[in-house]
């Protein structure tokens, strides 16, 4: 298979899929290195196609009918407030679509997060720990934005009021 073929069937791949998919899986369906994938992925955003590394794997986001979205500001400091800001969260009916910092030198820093069911979330604690790595608040002292979306205005409220009480919610 030539490379412009892999790269459309890799588009197609993604457009039908209703969950991200991992490189390495991808890798493995073309018959080729992750790298090659991590490099088709590029050409095909350099095209203009937003795609998005996710924790899960790359997606395309596809619009989602009958959400609501909103912005929150957060604060927490260790990973146990991380995990348990995005399960209270889920719990309640949200979904987690990026976290965002503004960053003194290099402006707004966004990463895609796309977390919808505790599993997600235990997939992305898992990482973060394995790979001792650190999220993006910590560039900026525990501050940041969450995109999240649910199902009613009243599911957001619920949401916001949930987090304030547990001291992790920033009130605008």
């Amino acid at each position: 298979m030539d490379t412009n073929t892999r790269r459309e069937n890799i588009l197609n791949d993604l457009e039908i899929s209703e969950i991200a998919i991992k490189g390495s899986k991808l890798a493995q369906k073309y018959k080729v290195s992750r790298q090659v994938i991590v490099q088709d992925i590029a050409i095909l955003r350099a095209r203009g196609i937003e795609i998005y590394a996710t924790p899960q794997g790359y997606q395309i986001e596809k619009p989602r009918e009958n959400v609501i979205r909103g912005r929150i500001v957060s604060k927490h400091e260790t990973l146990e407030e991380l995990e348990d800001e995005l399960t209270t969260i889920i719990d309640l009916g949200g979904g987690i679509l990026d976290v965002i910092v503004e960053h003194p030198i290099y402006g707004e820093i966004k990463a895609p997060l796309m977390l919808f069911s505790r599993r997600d979330i235990a997939e992305f604690i898992k990482k973060i720990t394995n790979l001792e790595a650190e999220p993006l608040s910590k560039l900026t002292e525990g501050v940041h934005i969450h995109t999240i979306e649910a199902k009613s205005e009243e599911i957001l409220e619920e949401i916001k009021e949930a987090l304030y009480d547990k001291e992790y919610l920033l009130k605008l």
